[in-house]
């Protein structure tokens, strides 16, 4: 239900703030303002994007969690699609997402209230499940290398 009321409020915010800036300083400026932040937040976006690529690589490199650089990778994400989106209350979220501070205090809000759950299966639970389902077949494989070219199209599972 929630969703479906950002779907229709943003779009009214958007339009009631395009009047509203429209009529105090006229359509062209309106419309360079709207370029403006479009090209302004692509720049942004990348440069930081950058950044946290570099952040997740150093992170990466020190075999540490990356959750950090992979939340403000995609809110940096989010940010730059909100701000390449034309209107003014799209903007104004897009680049509040581009400034650290705030990106840490969603990740903190949000890491309160999202639950991660395991689906990590041991030998013994696949093994009794294994016996529970006689279609599975366990078996093991040798990979063969083939001497000599293969025809192009020939998957090798045919013979010609």
């Amino acid at each position: 239900m929630w969703l479906f009321a950002l779907f229709v409020a943003v779009p009214m915010i958007e339009i009631a703030l395009f009047i509203k800036v429209g009529g105090l300083i006229g359509f062209w400026p309106t419309m360079a303002m709207v370029l403006l932040s479009a090209v302004l937040g692509s720049a942004l976006m990348r440069s930081q994007g950058r950044q946290v690529l570099e952040e997740l690589r150093r992170t990466m490199d020190r075999m540490r969690n990356p959750l950090s650089p992979l939340a403000h990778g995609a809110l940096i994400m989010l940010g730059g699609v909100l701000l390449l989106t034309p209107g003014f209350f799209t903007d104004a979220m897009g680049l509040l997402l581009l400034l650290p501070p705030v990106r840490r205090m969603v990740i903190a809000y949000l890491g309160n209230r999202v639950q991660v759950q395991s689906n990590f299966t041991h030998e013994a639970d696949y093994s009794q499940e294994r016996r529970r389902r006689p279609d599975v077949i366990d078996g093991e494989f040798i990979a063969l290398d083939r001497e000599g070219p293969q025809k192009p199209g020939n998957s090798g599972w045919t013979r010609h």
